[in-house]
């Protein structure tokens, strides 16, 4: 008796996914809030942020502004502004910097805000999530044939905190690349006199605290200077006050003087 057996079927999984290309993915309108990038051609969704990760990209902006405010640079700096890094490849780093004349035209442009090619930022900062390949690896590749100049790398994770920096240097067509761990400060190499803390980095202050604590510290400076001010005009009014009072003594002794005469008294001689 024979016993038919029946062929196994290997079940293949296909990408049944849409493919876009860079130009359809601009003016790509999803159903949902969720954030998508583009990876060759294929959307992919960003995760939610958590509070940390929300906490150090709101210091970095706060913290990048003051400095290009103080050094009155034409610079912003921006989040949720796209970068394409290939042909069908567009990524939404943490934190992008670049010149205002390229933010203008990102705005000018119909559908959604992205760098192209010839529209190079100064800098861009990912904050690590789960995938930290896709940080470490995937887009690090991206950011570097790209030409990006200086790829930030910022890793909250427990046992493994650490503020990477990737850069150009001089001369080099690649990344060179420098890890700022705790009880240190990072220094930038497009800002080289830019210096964060990376215990502040990685544990930031909320940017609300800050901006209090600046306002408040304006206040306390602002009364000093009207304390002064204050004090200047008083010193001043004192001096008025001497001045008119002179004037008065001359004035009446003049006055004194003019009588004697009239009273052929010779004023020298009283």
């Amino acid at each position: 008796m024979s016993q038919s057996v029946v062929p196994a079927i290997e079940e293949k999984l296909t990408d049944t996914s849409v493919t876009l290309t860079f130009e359809e993915y601009k003016v790509y309108q999803s159903n949902d809030d969720v954030k998508y990038e583009l990876y060759e051609g294929k959307l992919i969704p960003m995760p939610t942020a958590t509070i940390l990760h929300i906490k150090i990209c709101e210091y970095l902006v706060y913290q990048l502004q003051r400095y290009l405010a103080e050094r009155q640079l034409n610079l912003v700096v921006k989040t949720g502004l796209g970068v394409r890094t290939a042909k069908d490849k567009s990524r939404i780093p943490d934190v992008v910097v670049c010149t205002r004349n390229l933010w203008q035209q990102a705005e000018s442009c119909p559908g959604a805000g992205i760098l192209d090619f010839e529209e190079k930022p100064l800098l861009v900062v990912e904050v690590v999530s789960e995938n930290r390949r896709q940080d470490y690896v995937i887009k690090r590749a991206e950011y570097e044939q790209a030409n990006v100049p200086e790829y930030i790398i910022v890793d909250p994770a427990q046992n493994r905190e650490r503020v990477r920096v990737l850069a150009f240097q001089e001369g080099e067509e690649s990344y060179t690349q420098i890890d700022y761990l705790l009880g240190q400060e990072m220094v930038s190499v497009v800002f080289p006199d830019l210096r964060l803390s990376v215990d502040e980095i990685l544990c930031p202050p909320l940017v609300d605290d800050l901006i209090n604590e600046e306002k408040t510290q304006l206040q306390e400076i602002e009364q000093q200077l009207a304390t002064e001010q204050q004090r200047v005009d008083n010193e001043r009014q004192r001096a008025d006050n001497e001045r008119q009072r002179a004037d008065n003594e001359r004035q009446r002794a003049e006055r004194l003087a003019a009588r004697l005469r009239e009273l052929e008294i010779d004023p020298d001689t009283v």
